[in-house]
């Protein structure tokens, strides 16, 4: 059982991750309602205007990041930060935890992300979504087009290759879909492996479950995996994608890319 004072500071960490949750629901609602279409008067150009409202986002998500360490709901830690920094990225990550879209585009200041078409309704996150330009998982069978296209452009293309949440016991399934971006565009792989601990805002799990002591989050970005070795030969694009998925299961299992050659 916990002392009073672990009590104390359990109660506070609900209570701070309720209101970081209501912080993200508020802002993501005024900056539909109030800023984005200001944006849209302002700039013409639909790139420019993309851009600037990616570049507002990601000021946002890392202002929110702030302010769930301010208020003593997480610490974290970035490696590698500096390959973020690139344009015409495709970055494949693991999924732990509901936050992890919110730690990656903080980092990125042209960040594109693969998201359900439903963030398009919702009216907290709809301005964000629809501003951005994000591409919609729902795109059917131009979805990879879309998402080449997107990394062409110079976007920072975000994809969970799993599709959802890493299960509490850490076992991963990857969708072939990310795979399927890499071999069909010919892009390089930017991995970037999350952890946190202890585990919290997994799947299925609700968000006032806090864990005993506040969570600590490790972006740790990779260098670039080539996606050469896996097209060479005469091998098709089907096996080159399910080659590289494999490979990525078990770097992301590992922790280690060197562990999955």
């Amino acid at each position: 059982m916990l002392p009073a004072s672990g009590r104390l500071n359990r109660l506070w960490r609900i209570v701070a991750t309720g209101l970081s949750f209501l912080a993200f629901g508020v802002g993501g609602l005024l900056l539909g309602v109030l800023v984005f279409p200001l944006i849209n008067l302002a700039v013409r150009d639909p790139a420019r205007r993309r851009r600037r409202a990616r570049r507002l986002v990601q000021k946002s998500f890392a202002f929110h990041i702030e302010l769930m360490r301010v208020l003593g709901v997480l610490t974290y830690e970035v490696h590698g930060r500096e390959r973020l920094q690139r344009e015409g990225l495709l970055i494949l990550a693991n999924h732990p935890t509901l936050i992890d879209v919110v730690f990656l585009v903080s980092l990125l200041p042209n960040a594109d992300c693969v998201v359900k078409s439903s963030l398009a309704r919702n009216p907290f996150t709809r301005g964000p979504v629809r501003a951005a330009g994000y591409v919609f998982n729902d795109d059917g069978a131009g979805l990879v087009e879309d998402c080449i296209a997107a990394v062409r452009r110079g976007g920072t293309l975000v994809v969970f290759p799993e599709g959802t949440r890493t299960r509490r016991d850490g076992s991963m399934q990857l969708q072939r879909g990310a795979a399927n971006i890499a071999v069909r565009g010919g892009l390089d792989v930017t991995p970037v492996r999350l952890t946190c601990t202890p585990m919290t805002l997994g799947k299925g799990e609700k968000w006032y479950r806090v864990p005993a002591r506040r969570f600590h989050v490790v972006v740790d970005v990779q260098p670039d995996l080539e996606i050469a070795p896996f097209l060479g030969g005469a091998q098709g694009e089907a096996l080159a994608a399910r080659q590289l998925t494999e490979h990525l299961t078990q770097y992301f299992a590992a922790g280690d890319l060197r562990a999955a050659t």
